[in-house]
């Protein structure tokens, strides 16, 4: 009898211990995610442009939308700067062009740029590494003008910018491998500038006046093979132009930001790569490292949302479209 209630207890408490565990896995983020600010353009109040920039610069802006955020179970804080990173500027293509998906050598090759040796390593984990390509359609700026440094210090500050769309296409396998690492971020760059991976809209829109805190809000659309799997608004996004552009001058303080330079603001939820809070939580508990994480995604049996050979991706904002 002693021994039956003993048992019961302990299953009791074992079932409290594991309900209160499974919760605080799942606790909410610190912060609430809100949109930032803007003051919402109309296309009518603009023109049209040929794009015809050749870029010194391609910035891209992480983690710039809630859903997003959740999906790919980040953290989130609004006193600190969204992931800031360089794209190659040979990864920029027009419309309608083809992209060629990374080969296992191209991959590794490519992360030796950031980590010698590591080469060796990916090959006893995982060989032939795949891809894991992904799409991002983003609102992306191009600056009009050089920016002078005071400039970003005025928040009622209107940066001259044009607007267009790209699709900001990614490696994911080797961001994987910049978990935990002091230098993620530039792991997350190396993964989107393959040649072909920032396939832009053959327009910009220019608004006839510029504003602080101005963007155009239209809906953000991405079909893969006519399935539709981002739509969002892009009034949802967190942060403004100027603020993406104070956090680029944070990162690197010594490039200047010139007439030229492209920005991509960030993509909305629904993307291929996608993982639970919890799962993420439990696997820094356990001390997972970087291969063990890839390993484990590259193992999952429904892979089926990644970019495959022959498929076709449609992104769009409105009337911008490549």
């Amino acid at each position: 009898m002693k021994i039956l209630k003993f048992t019961g207890i302990f299953l009791l408490f074992l079932f409290l211990a594991l309900t209160v565990f499974g919760l605080y896995l799942n606790r909410g983020l610190p912060y609430e995610i809100k949109p930032a600010s803007f003051q919402c353009l109309d296309l009518k109040d603009g023109h049209f442009v040929p794009f015809d920039t050749l870029p010194e610069n391609i910035y891209g802006i992480g983690l710039a939308y809630a859903g997003h955020i959740n999906e790919t179970a980040s953290a989130f804080d609004p006193g600190v700067d969204p992931p800031v990173f360089k794209k190659a500027v040979n990864s920029k293509v027009g419309n309608g062009s083809k992209v060629k998906i990374p080969t296992h050598a191209e991959l590794v090759n490519a992360v030796e740029q950031l980590e010698s040796g590591i080469g060796e390593q990916i090959n006893q984990v995982k060989n032939p590494l795949p891809s894991l390509l992904d799409y991002e359609v983003e609102l992306g700026f191009v600056l009009l003008e050089d920016i002078a440094i005071k400039n970003l210090e005025n928040e009622a500050y209107a940066p001259p910018i044009g607007f267009f769309i790209a699709n900001d296409l990614s490696a994911r396998s080797l961001a994987v491998l910049g978990e935990g690492r002091p230098n993620r971020y530039e792991y997350w760059g190396v993964s989107k500038s393959f040649a072909g991976f920032t396939p832009i809209s053959e327009q910009v829109w220019i608004p006839n006046k510029f504003k602080a805190n101005a963007i155009p809000c239209i809906m953000l659309e991405t079909l893969v093979n006519n399935d539709i799997r981002q739509q969002q608004m892009t009034s949802d996004l967190i942060y403004t132009p100027l603020q993406m552009l104070q956090a680029i001058h944070r990162k690197y303080p010594n490039t200047p930001l010139e007439k030229g330079d492209l920005v991509l603001t960030g993509t909305p939820g629904g993307v291929a790569m996608s993982a639970p809070r919890w799962l993420m939580r439990l696997a820094d508990i356990i001390g997972m490292d970087r291969f063990e994480k890839l390993e484990s995604v590259t193992e999952e049996d429904d892979l089926a949302k990644f970019l495959k050979a022959g498929d076709k991706v449609l992104t769009s904002g409105l009337r911008m479209k490549f």
